[in-house]
């Protein structure tokens, strides 16, 4: 079976991953951000199609506590943000935590 992947978050953010095929989206209006994002992310995260979830690294601010807990501890579906501060540190981390094994490890 194959795995999506979801891309949650403004419709700016999720219109250039629409274009390049992504077909499970979630978009939440600014407006509506802190009330919406926790139940579009959990709802993705409980979805057995999806393999990846795609967020802006700001939006983790505006997710709940347990929501945030759950998407950082997650494995099946894995979260990746992308922009913020986090850069290929945090994305390093992420694919670490997906996969096990730090594939940058220089040893």
């Amino acid at each position: 079976m194959s795995q999506e992947i979801a891309v949650v978050g403004s419709p700016e953010f999720t219109t250039g991953f629409r274009l390049a095929g992504v077909r499970k989206f979630e978009e939440v209006p600014d407006e509506d951000k802190d009330e919406a994002l926790d139940g579009a992310v959990d709802g993705l995260l409980t979805d057995d199609e999806v393999g990846i979830v795609v967020m802006h690294d700001e939006d983790l601010e505006h997710l709940s506590r347990g929501v945030r807990e759950e998407v950082q501890t997650s494995v099946d579906p894995v979260l990746v943000t992308l922009g913020g501060e986090a850069g290929s540190s945090g994305l390093r981390e992420q694919i670490k935590r997906a996969i096990g094994i730090d594939l940058m490890d220089d040893q």
